[in-house]
């Protein structure tokens, strides 16, 4: 590694002397890199190699390479850098690096997203992690253990080094802070990346981490054995808003606000076997094998002996399970299928129904949990670097159990003390939205570049890390189609909640306060 590290070091300190044009990074040499591209893109539309076109990009520069850490790797990245100065009116480089991340088994980069860092004067980076898929898609991973390291781990670290060494080059000085704002397998790399490169990131937004990765698809090797072995077992997507609003009518109002948000789901006890039918099976109701997959969900997967494998989903969002729960028919989940079959087993023909609960959990965390986990609660090298780490996780949750993410705050603080972790980790609990976003709840905070009805989360993290002023409360903003604001609510740090005071609308955040919860 220190081979690695002198040229790079030497290299940021020539760039800092003399700065670079864009066309002459394509002849930067750096270590196992490629530089495939560097030009100056005039402002307007751009059209990426896959995903919609992008409108109105302010003019930057465009760096893309290929990154060949082991000869199976191939791991593609790009680096966008604002103009050194800007026309009057134009976003200049604001002198931060803000890096985007990926979701599912990644496989793409995410530029819709860096184009919101770039629209605010961001230099910003992504990778594809090191294949080029749909984001279900783990086909590539079958007799590639390279390849499953650089998606687990090592493409994002190193995008993030050869990104500041490059954008060193081209501005001649290196950035004054550098961020990470990502969620879901995103959340996972963010908390890989304070876990085992406590340097590389200054602060972090870390939203719905999948960072216990083999927990969270082995468990589903145990529901599926309640869900799907059994057809008549199965849900259809027409019940799941009779589900929803039964769940809604015994709990929405525990909160004190019957508004249609859970403030906190786990205080809702709702029993499935209310809904069992009383005579045929109806729309509005469930049969007695429904009742119990239904309450195998809420459990989540446990082993032979009981002990939990990973924690189930919180009722409230029932209405939003079809693309990750129910579907169109019974059929196993796309992401487990493709982990085990490509990833634990390299066999194509494996199948949940067939295998043994126990024996699939302890194979997969034998063979897959260093590369992929990012479990590990000591986060004290990232804090003594001066990191501050910014969780999130929405209640409505269809993909990721929110408890997973309460589960591992409490573990860092517990690990690394309380006065520690108040001073660099925040955890807050968004009511009512789902996976990263959407849902019946507000959920625009400013992450993975939405929009924020004021200082969003990234906004916060920022002043947090330059000026100490941790967070409070986050507004929040549900919109509609044409971005206009439909309602606002306070997310408050965990474990307090956001109160309506009693008077005024109750969609107007001003009229809440964060409070402790009840006891």
């Amino acid at each position: 590694m220190r081979s690695i590290l002198i040229p790079l070091a030497l290299l940021i300190s020539s760039a800092a002397a003399h700065a670079a044009t864009c066309a002459s990074l394509a002849a930067l040499s750096l270590p196992d890199t490629t530089i495939t591209h560097a030009e100056a893109v005039p402002p307007g539309p751009l059209k990426p190699p896959y995903g919609d076109p992008i409108a109105s990009l302010p003019a930057f520069c465009r760096v893309t390479g290929i990154l060949r850490p082991t000869p199976d790797s191939e791991i593609r990245f790009e680096v966008w850098l604002p103009e050194k100065e800007a026309p009057k009116g134009k976003p200049a480089w604001n002198h931060r690096l803000l890096d985007v991340g990926n979701g599912g088994f990644a496989g793409t980069i995410a530029y819709g997203q860096m184009a919101s860092n770039l629209r605010k004067g961001y230099a910003t980076a992504g990778t594809d992690t090191g294949h080029q898929a749909e984001a279900e898609d783990a086909s590539w991973a079958y007799h590639h253990p390279e390849k499953i390291k650089d998606f687990g781990y090592r493409a994002l670290h190193l995008t993030t080094q050869r990104a500041k060494t490059i954008l060193a080059a081209y501005y001649g000085e290196p950035q004054k802070k550098a961020y990470f704002d990502a969620c879901s397998d995103g959340g996972r790399e963010a908390l890989m990346e304070a876990q085992r490169f406590p340097e590389d990131y200054d602060g972090i937004l870390a939203g719905a981490p999948a960072n216990n990765w083999t927990g969270l698809l082995s468990a589903g090797v145990d529901v599926s054995h309640t869900v799907i072995a059994h057809p008549e077992g199965y849900i259809s997507s027409f019940k799941l808003r009779a589900i929803n609003t039964a769940v809604l009518n015994a709990c929405d109002a525990q909160d004190g606000l019957k508004d249609g948000l859970l403030n906190d789901p786990r205080t809702c006890h709702f029993d499935p076997a209310t809904l069992l039918c009383k005579s045929g099976d109806e729309l509005t109701c469930l049969t007695a094998p429904q009742v119990a997959s239904l309450s195998k969900i809420y459990a989540g997967g446990h082993d032979s002996t009981g002990n939990p494998i990973f924690p189930g989903l919180m009722p409230g969002g029932e209405a939003d399970w079809r693309d990750w729960i129910t579907g169109g028919g019974p059929s196993e989940s796309r992401y487990m299928l493709n982990f085990f079959r490509y990833m634990v087993y390299d066999d194509p023909a494996w199948s949940p129904l067939a295998a043994a609960v126990d024996a699939s959990v302890r194979t997969a965390h034998e063979k897959m949990a260093e590369p992929l986990n990012a479990t590990n609660p000591d986060l004290a090298p990232f804090i003594a670097h001066g990191g501050k780490l910014l969780l999130y996780h929405g209640w409505n949750d269809p993909a990721i159990s929110p408890l997973n993410t309460i589960a591992y705050y409490q573990q860092v603080v517990a690990k690394v003390g309380p006065a520690q972790a108040e001073a660099a980790v925040k955890l807050y609990m968004v009511p009512g939205m789902g996976h990263c976003a959407g849902g019946p709840g507000p959920s625009g905070f400013g992450q993975i570049g939405l929009p924020s009805p004021g200082a969003g989360a990234i906004d916060q993290l920022q002043d947090w890390v330059e000026t100490g002023k941790a967070p409070t409360s986050i507004i929040a903003a549900k919109y509609t189609a044409d971005r206009k604001i439909q309602m606002t609510r306070p997310l408050c740090p965990y474990p307090q909640l956001a109160q309506y005071t009693g008077k005024g609308s109750t969609e107007d955040s001003t009229n809440f306060t964060c409070a402790a919860p009840p006891q």
